[in-house]
């Protein structure tokens, strides 16, 4: 049995769908989404859940109509300047994971001031990964190993799987167990790196009726699974017969 996971990431899927399986704009799913993501944030600290990373907006997510990504931009936006104050007091420390390029000045005038008032909470972090893409990450990062390698900063014999971690967007633990919402059954490019060894747990819930028990299954799920890494779990009494 294992303890409660250390690092959860959720891929937030399913907000668009459950909008229009009720006949609604698929704006009326991501204001929905937007207020889930608040409250399992603050569950997830109540937990004991020491990070918490979510999937806000692919590198990808540009490819939708320019009406939806305003529209996601501006709650964005919203949701930095005024609705995460609760999470802000409670101690939550915010930071973001992705490219900068091409998001709006002011998104990354919003992310910048919440990065800025959070920056010395301790009791928990929520990393949103906002134009995010885990194959973009790792290149991104082989880029940053190589100014190392040229200037000399970095011996490359030294590297490992390890410290590999610090040229990532954020120096973060791998994930334990990571969550899908919306019926799919993929990674869509999220984390891939962290992701190694994480447990992962696809539900065909939508985001925005995604509850805090749905949370609790989650994690439930986590703590039964036998986590070995690669290694094999010995039966001490067969071990010892074949001394």
């Amino acid at each position: 049995m294992q303890d409660v996971p250390n690092h959860v990431a959720i891929i937030m899927d399913g907000n668009g769908r459950w909008a229009e399986e009720r006949g609604l704009k698929r704006s009326a799913g991501h204001k929905e989404g937007g207020k889930t993501l608040e409250k399992l944030a603050l569950y997830a600290k109540k937990m004991g859940i020491k990070i918490l990373s979510v999937y806000a907006f692919s590198t990808d997510n540009f490819k939708r109509s320019q009406e939806e990504v305003d529209f996601l931009m501006n709650l964005l936006i919203y949701y930095f300047n005024e609705k995460l104050d609760k999470v802000c007091k409670e101690g939550v420390k915010i930071i973001f994971s992705g490219r900068e390029k091409p998001l709006r000045e002011d998104v990354l005038k919003a992310m910048h001031n919440i990065t800025q008032k959070t920056i010395n909470n301790d009791a928990c972090i929520l990393n949103i990964c906002l134009n995010y893409g885990g194959q973009e990450e790792i290149v991104d990062a082989s880029l940053k190993i190589h100014e190392d390698i040229v200037n000399g900063t970095l011996n490359p014999h030294k590297l490992n799987r390890d410290n590999f971690y610090k040229y990532l967007y954020q120096d973060l633990p791998p994930i334990d167990l990571l969550i899908r919402t919306g019926k799919e059954h993929r990674l869509s490019n999220f984390m891939l790196y962290q992701s190694f060894y994480a447990e992962i747990y696809f539900t065909d819930i939508y985001f925005p009726d995604f509850l805090e028990t749905d949370f609790e299954e989650a994690v439930a799920f986590f703590k039964k699974r036998d986590r070995r890494f690669g290694n094999v779990k010995t039966n001490c009494k067969n071990s010892a017969n074949k001394l």
